[in-house]
């Protein structure tokens, strides 16, 4: 071990050597702490008890009516003390995260940020909540050798940041420096363990990859970005196998199916504004539509299509249709619940339930029973029959668990109670019908559901109109159907209905990317939207991902994955592994990384793509100071150079030069196929370069690649 240092750089050395005795400084003084039973007060302790004295001397002398008031302040006063003075110390195993050196003009000082708030003077230890910390501010927003300037409380700090390492210390033991000009890493086991001094450059993302990804215009050819010459227009740059779909008859239907990045989007989209073309007195522009599951992927298609000629096409989400729809079939409004369970969603898309329904109870419905209420009525009913949902559950082929029939009765009979406000109706005074803080009184309560139907429901209920009565309205010369895995039967049934006589239709999609329970097979899909004699068109090279992201995607998708495996066009950045040992040092490696990068490609779009919104909710708080960076949930992206934290259901469809998956962990991404497709979709939205940290073991998904 000894020899290992020897053979280490003077610098690299130094750095070593200090960071080992600051941590044994640090042990040293925890032990001591504990040996006392107590750790040193922390500030917020300290303000508590010098707040307590000055209660102490009001209360000597407060008047008989004041007395009350201030002796129960010194009770909570008291009680928070006692609840500070319990908390634990630091683990002594991994009592900080990192480590941020600071001059302000008297001398440099040392702070370490951790998990909670230590302090020793004497000793010289300084361990700070890293989570509500103030200085924590400059660790996240300055790098070695930066002057500073920040607002805290009570005072502005001014001085220059000497030293900011990411520390990672495993069972005890120092294993990793991370700082902004060297990156020390222990390797090897018992007698072999030696230190090597690894390059900066592979803990920064690769440059070169700004307007790589699809831009409004460009169709993912690079073409827009300000830096770059303009590329040749994609149409003159489609390979033959897309060239030939996009010029298939108007009255042929069509599946394109690919991998992703593999062109299916432009094919699509390019088929559409050339039918429109060659007969548009056939096929008016007006008349087309464009469908897709996620608001993102819809606008990004509405502005795909502008340069195309093809504006004038309508574009939605499936939940945008099928209110639509809804509300002009069955001439109502209808109050709709805007975030039903997870559990409940995957059942009411489920192929099981459309199997159930379309030879079921509903195979005699009379046309006039198909009115709205009635229609609810009985959709509430079977939402409410145990024996009914269970053998939903069981066709379902494991799909389902067993857990979604309770979860959809409680959710059922929430949606069926009478709602609040009739209950109020005979209040005639306005404020007594709304709570203290002026929101409606059954705002944020389960009585909010009662009255709504899931939107869901919609599909399902118009599939059992059409089914019995037809839907009237004229039909669609043109419809695209992108990420068409997605869609439901019932949605497919529908669609179907309003096809126009022609039958002009575009699927694209694949099957590996799906990302809900609603997918029941290609043969199933084009039978229930009433094409089953599409042709189809197999898209076999990705052009969006280089090659070491398809091969990782590859490899994600195991047992699922085709058994002709896309081709990529292209070498490129290999991809970044990174493995922390807690998620704070994951969190604050990523927001060092993310802020270097918008410094380096301030025009390169960057996608951080957490497992789900809350998760990229969290995320975005690390970042949120710096103005390039923008929570993206619900779709909402603007496609502007910049860093959008988002979460997988939102960026599926869409492409961005750089791509960080921040959780990429067995509890983020575990052993099943629902996990792997959505890893899937989360690393292929790369097109320069694709990241993968992990704040805790790796996603066993990840196992044979994660080697660091």
């Amino acid at each position: 071990m000894l020899e290992s240092r020897l053979d280490l750089p003077v610098e690299a050395r130094a750095v070593l050597e200090e960071e080992e005795a600051l941590l044994e400084r640090v042990r040293a003084a925890l032990e001591r702490a504990r040996q006392r039973g107590a750790r040193p007060a922390a500030p917020r302790e300290l303000r508590s008890i010098a707040a307590l004295r000055e209660l102490r001397d009001e209360a000597a002398a407060a008047s008989a009516d004041d007395l009350p008031a201030v002796l129960l302040e010194m009770s909570v006063r008291h009680r928070l003390i006692e609840q500070e003075t319990r908390e634990a110390l630091p683990d002594p195993l991994c009592p900080y995260l990192a480590h941020l050196r600071v001059d302000e003009g008297k001398g440099a000082k040392d702070y370490l940020l951790g998990h909670a708030t230590f302090l020793d003077p004497p000793a010289d230890v300084r361990i700070l909540d890293w989570r509500v910390a103030p200085v924590a501010q400059i660790f996240y927003r300055y790098r070695e050798g930066d002057e500073y300037e920040e607002t805290f409380p009570g005072r502005v700090a001014e001085g220059v940041v000497k030293a900011r390492r990411i520390v990672v210390v495993e069972r005890g033991v120092l294993t990793r420096i991370v700082g902004d000009g060297l990156v020390l890493t222990q390797r090897g086991e018992g007698r072999e363990t030696r230190w090597i001094v690894e390059e900066r450059a592979s803990l920064a993302m690769q440059p070169g990859g700004a307007g790589t990804a699809a831009r409004p215009g460009s169709l993912g050819v690079g073409a827009g970005a300000l830096d770059r010459a303009r590329t040749a227009e994609v149409t003159a740059l489609l390979d033959p196998d897309q060239y030939a779909a996009v010029c298939a008859p108007a009255q042929q239907p069509l599946l394109v199916l690919g991998s992703a990045g593999s062109g299916k989007t432009t094919v699509a989209l390019h088929r559409l504004a050339r039918i429109a073309a060659l007969d548009p007195a056939r096929y008016p522009l007006s008349a087309m539509s464009v469908v897709v599951p996620e608001e993102g992927l819809a606008r990004l298609s509405r502005r795909l299509l502008a340069p195309l000629g093809a504006g004038e096409a309508q574009v939605k989400t499936l939940d945008a249709w099928s209110a639509a729809t809804a509300r002009e079939v069955f001439g109502r409004p209808i109050a709709l619940c805007a975030d039903p369970p997870a559990l409940v969603s995957s059942l009411k898309r489920h192929p099981a339930l459309y199997r159930a329904l379309s030879s079921g109870r509903f195979a005699k419905l009379a046309p006039a029973s198909t009115t709205l209420p009635r229609l609810r009525r009985r959709l509430a009913d079977l939402f409410t029959d145990r024996g009914f949902l269970e053998g939903v559950v069981a066709a379902s082929g494991g799909d389902l668990p067993r857990t979604a029939v309770e979860e959809t009765v409680r959710h059922t009979v929430l949606q069926i109670a009478e709602p609040l406000e009739k209950e109020l109706a005979a209040i005639i005074v306005p404020e007594m019908k709304r709570a203290l803080d002026g929101r409606p009184i059954a705002e944020g309560t389960p009585d909010e559901l009662a009255g709504t139907l899931d939107v869901d429901d919609l599909p399902i209920l118009l599939f059992l109109r059409a089914a019995r009565r037809g839907l009237d309205g004229a039909g669609w010369s043109h419809l695209v159907l992108d990420e068409a895995e997605d869609i439901s039967l019932f949605e497919l049934f529908v669609l179907g209905k309003l096809l126009g006589e022609a039958r002009s239709v575009t699927l694209a999609g694949d099957e590996a990317q799906q990302t809900s329970s609603s997918f029941a097979g290609w043969d199933a899909a084009l039978s229930t939207l009433g094409v089953g004699d599409a042709a189809t068109c197999r898209l076999a090279v990705s052009y969006r991902c280089p090659r070491p992201v398809t091969e990782l995607a590859q490899r994600l998708l195991g047992k699922l994955a085709p058994e002709a495996p896309a081709r990529a066009a292209r070498d490129g950045a290999p991809v970044g592994l990174f493995r922390f040992p807690g998620e704070a040092q994951a969190h604050l490696f990523l927001a060092g990384a993310l802020r270097d990068l918008a410094g380096r490609e301030p025009r390169a779009s960057v996608a951080v793509i957490a497992r789900d919104a809350e998760a990229a909710r969290q995320l975005h708080a690390l970042v949120a100071d710096l103005p390039e960076a923008r929570l993206v949930l619900e779709g909402e992206f603007s496609f502007e150079p910049g860093i959008d934290v988002t979460d997988v259901d939102s960026a599926k469809g869409l492409e961005f030069d750089y791509v960080v998956v921040p959780d990429a962990t067995a509890a983020a991404y575990p052993m099943t196929d629902e996990a792997r497709r959505r890893l899937h979709v989360a690393v292929t939205r790369a097109s320069h370069q694709l990241w993968l940290i992990a704040g805790a073991a790796w996603s066993p998904l990840l196992s044979d690649a994660a080697e660091r």
